[in-house]
């Protein structure tokens, strides 16, 4: 019974992926990027973060003949390839050539390559000289073999299922793949809406969220701001699901709220601000820091953000109702007080499963902030 359910399943499973795929040169590539029979989305575009090295890097391994990875693209109704994945090999390449479009309009500067161990000459070397400043520019022969190039494309037709691609997208950057989860989830985010995609952006651009939400650098990089601008909507709006991985659900939560009107993100939008604006305010920018007894004081702590905006989101029109010098008072030693609170600590330390946090510290937090 068993293995002809899971016969059934396959054969379901297996309609909703149409595929097809042939080798290209990256020429070909490049010409239907220019006519519009390639696209790649301007909001994805911003995703684009290859360093110098990395794209001088793929260059030299085109000259040196090193076979390429396929590229993935989901073919529209119109017949249009829309990029998947592949989206730093193919950006580097049109960089190069001077043809890679900005998000805003216009073109990028065209790509000037650093040496390598292999190619040292390479050093401040360009597709081609335009200006008495440029080094050197490639010859028609060096030109030629970078166009002349293969690579395989790999096609999700049309006919597949429309949650296809963003299935394929997922797989083909998780695991081994350096980008964030955050960093995957934004890019099938730009496929699903890219209107949520910029919205979401908004949210963390609000000056409580940017005064509370104290991330390093490295961590803005991978996209966490709006992971955490995610999780604020996605706990409410989208319940966890006890024992679910914590980036499945936010992946699924992710999907079904990007289908929000204007009416529910303006309301989710006045929500965030009313809470971390309170919690700003009232308390302290460094609210989602650890309180040792005298103040505020460590790093940024999603657990801290998981209980006490959760928390106090879930409550805030009876805690906004409040007179403002006696919320203030309450806050203050709520939020002080967490710190001794058993059921916080037991799930807030380090080597807590993100599972295991959100299964128990979401219902604490919802109860424990209830004026």
């Amino acid at each position: 019974m068993t293995v002809e359910k899971l016969a059934d399943d396959l054969k379901a499973a297996r309609k909703k992926v149409v595929t097809d795929g042939y080798e290209m040169s990256l020429g070909e590539v490049v010409s239907l990027y220019k006519s519009g029979e390639l696209v790649i989305d301007p909001s994805y575009q911003r995703l684009f973060r290859w360093d110098e090295s990395q794209k001088t890097r793929f260059i030299e391994s085109l000259l040196l003949g090193i076979p390429i990875p396929p590229i993935f693209v989901f073919q529209r109704e119109s017949g249009v390839w829309e990029l998947i994945d592949g989206l730093q090999r193919v950006s580097t390449v049109l960089q190069l050539m001077g043809e890679l479009k900005l998000p805003e309009g216009g073109l990028y500067e065209p790509l000037q390559l650093g040496g390598t161990n292999l190619l040292p000459s390479l050093d401040g070397m360009k597709w081609k000289k335009t200006t008495d400043d440029d080094l050197e520019g490639f010859d028609t022969a060096q030109q030629l073999e970078i166009k002349r190039s293969r690579l395989r494309v790999e096609i999700l037709r049309k006919e597949s299922d429309e949650g296809a691609k963003f299935e394929l997208f997922q797989r083909l950057n998780t695991g081994g793949s350096k980008l964030s989860d955050q960093e995957v989830r934004n890019s099938v985010l730009v496929m699903l809406n890219p209107s949520f995609y910029e919205w979401l952006g908004e949210l963390t651009a609000i000056p409580a969220f940017q005064q509370s939400i104290q991330i390093t650098p490295d961590q803005r990089n991978e996209q966490q701001h709006l992971e955490i601008a995610l999780r604020f909507i996605a706990y409410r709006k989208h319940p966890y699901v006890r024992g679910l991985d914590v980036n499945e659900y936010l992946d699924v939560a992710a999907r079904k709220l990007a289908s929000m009107g204007d009416d529910e993100r303006q309301a989710e939008r006045e929500l965030l601000e009313s809470t971390l604006g309170m919690l700003v305010d009232d308390v302290s920018p460094d609210v989602f820091r650890r309180w040792n007894g005298t103040q505020f004081s460590g790093k940024f702590l999603i657990s801290a953000f998981d209980a006490i905006a959760y928390g106090v989101a879930c409550n805030n029109q009876a805690i906004a109702d409040m007179q403002q010098e006696a919320r203030k008072i309450w806050l203050n030693q709520k939020i002080r007080a967490i710190w001794q609170e058993q059921q916080f600590q037991d799930n807030s330390g380090q080597g807590v499963r993100g599972t295991t946090r959100l299964t128990n510290l979401l219902p604490f937090g919802r109860a424990y902030f209830a004026p």
